[in-house]
């Protein structure tokens, strides 16, 4: 492989094992126990691509577009709330949590964004973050 391919690569497992919050060497176990070897490899040249690394999105921008995507696959488990933690580690507030889901609602049907809110409430930092009380 090219060392460009490598170079992507380690960016790749790189960005996974900050979204997740562990190192990069338990990103790839993890992802690999998870998916396998080969789901893992081609996960993290994805994410070591412009998607995770151009320059015209934030990592607010990204983790607010990936949360949309599995929100509107009605993914709410662990996966969800490893992107709340990194959109909240990168700005992003509870209210503009729920505004999003509002948002999402509005281009989704009720069902899935209610599943998400849900995850977000008992996901935040604090209890009453999002409405104040």
């Amino acid at each position: 492989m090219s060392s460009s391919g490598e170079d992507r690569l380690a960016a790749g497992r790189a960005v996974y094992a900050r979204n997740i919050g562990v190192t990069e060497n338990q990103a790839e176990a993890l992802l690999s126990e998870r998916a396998g070897e080969q789901y893992t490899r081609e996960a993290f040249l994805a994410a070591g691509g412009p998607g995770w690394h151009g320059d015209d999105l934030t990592d607010r921008d990204r983790n607010i577009a990936v949360i949309a995507a599995l929100v509107g696959q009605h993914v709410t488990d662990e996966r969800l709330v490893t992107y709340l933690h990194a959109a909240r580690s990168a700005g992003v507030t509870e209210r503009g949590l729920a505004d999003l889901m509002v948002l999402l609602t509005a281009y989704l049907g009720q069902p899935a964004p209610s599943l998400a809110m849900a995850t977000i409430l008992t996901t935040a930092p604090q209890a009453g973050a999002v409405d104040g009380g």
